[in-house]
């Protein structure tokens, strides 16, 4: 079995609450975008208002291929028309409770893939 070395620069989370993530060196609050360098937090977006236009300046950044979006806990989804305008940018985009998306988004990053985590 091979084991991926844990880059000290990376963003890993290592808990969450109802209003804050804790990265392995700083905590957000949420809600926030989190990408294997980069981090903030975001204001006045809820699943409704994701479009290319709010996320665009988010994934390029670090050139995000998977975005992940956690949706409180509960998992809550994009409308058609939404996932057409997000797969129009090339960008795949899956949504869960944040428990469920913290966890993919480690792994993933583990995974060394490009992937972003924007917690609601």
């Amino acid at each position: 079995m091979e084991f991926t070395q844990q880059n000290a620069n990376t963003n890993t989370i290592i808990s969450i609450d109802e209003s804050t993530v804790s990265l392995s060196h700083i905590n957000l609050t949420r809600p926030c975008f989190i990408s294997s360098t980069s981090s903030l937090e975001v204001s006045n977006i809820d699943i409704i208002k994701i479009g290319k236009e709010v996320l665009f300046p988010l994934i390029t950044k670090d050139s995000v291929d998977l975005l992940i979006i956690g949706t409180g806990d509960s998992p809550k989804f994009l409308s058609p028309k939404q996932q057409i305008e997000l797969s129009s940018i090339g960008i795949g985009v899956e949504c869960m409770n944040n428990t469920s998306a913290c966890s993919s988004f480690n792994l993933l990053l583990g995974d060394l893939r490009k992937v972003g985590l924007l917690l609601l």
